[in-house]
């Protein structure tokens, strides 16, 4: 992998992290493409470093919220801030649970499997399009949102399941407020990724012997910059009903990636 091939992968990391198009599924059809030759332990690391780029970049475009939070928490009161927090830790419990007892079973759809990324794209596009014909509410999300949320972001660990399309939409048609849904849906995956960095780098499958630190920062700086725009983007879109729009390119991506498939 070369400078160039990583700025390619972190600028799609960076947008598909937030849209609603799978980056775990855009990432393995970009690594097709370019046709990535990466040994597994180098592929892991600059993984795990392109996300560590975009959890960087919801921090700083939420980061009056992550300061209110904390402010709440150290008032130690059940307030807002803490109902909050209680809803995100509610939200992560099912991809912890299926990330820790279906780690390699997962891992398994990583390989290559261009058909099942593509498919998994249309279902993605299915979930969009219902969410954008949801009504406008006020509502906040729920303790009981908050795990069926959770429940649809563990699903959405499969490569070309969008997980913020899947924990947007599944908010949404759940009666939830779109903009109180957009934020829910990328502050709840942060503590995720900062978890599975810490896993990976105490359990030591992460090393950087051998590792190009010019490619990887490529690819940090290049996942950063794109997770930023993407992020407040994606925001704005919600909130404008927009999602439709991605649900048609993920079905046009999804239909092209079957396609492909057949030729491979």
């Amino acid at each position: 992998m070369d400078i160039w091939d990583a700025v390619i992968l972190g600028i799609i990391q960076g947008f598909t992290e937030f849209l609603p198009v799978s980056s775990s599924g855009h990432l393995e059809l970009g690594k097709a493409i370019l046709g990535d030759t990466s040994v597994p332990e180098e592929s892991l690391l600059f993984t795990v470093i392109l996300h560590f780029a975009t959890a960087l970049s919801t921090l700083l475009v939420f980061r009056k919220d992550v300061v209110e939070i904390f402010k709440g928490l150290l008032k130690f009161s059940w307030n807002e801030e803490t109902k909050f927090t209680v809803k995100i830790i509610i939200s992560m419990l099912p991809a912890i649970v299926i990330g820790l007892l279906f780690e390699e079973q997962l891992e398994a759809f990583f390989g290559g499997n261009i058909a099942f990324v593509g498919a998994m794209l249309i279902v993605t596009a299915i979930l969009l399009w219902l969410a954008d014909r949801a009504k406008h509410t006020g509502k906040k999300v729920s303790f009981t949102n908050a795990l069926i949320i959770g429940i649809s972001q563990a699903i959405a660990m499969l490569p070309g399941i969008s997980r913020s399309g899947a924990t947007i939409s599944t908010s949404v048609l759940l009666g939830n407020d779109k903009s109180k849904a957009a934020r829910f849906s990328f502050l709840m995956v942060v503590p995720l990724i900062f978890g599975k960095i810490a896993k990976d780098v105490l359990g030591g499958e992460l090393t950087v012997e051998n590792t190009n630190i010019m490619v990887v920062g490529a690819g940090f700086v290049a996942a950063f910059i794109c997770g930023l725009i993407a992020c407040t983007w994606m925001i704005a879109l919600v909130r404008k009903s927009k999602l439709s729009y991605f649900a048609v390119y993920c079905i046009l991506i999804g239909i092209a990636a079957i396609a492909v498939s057949f030729f491979q």
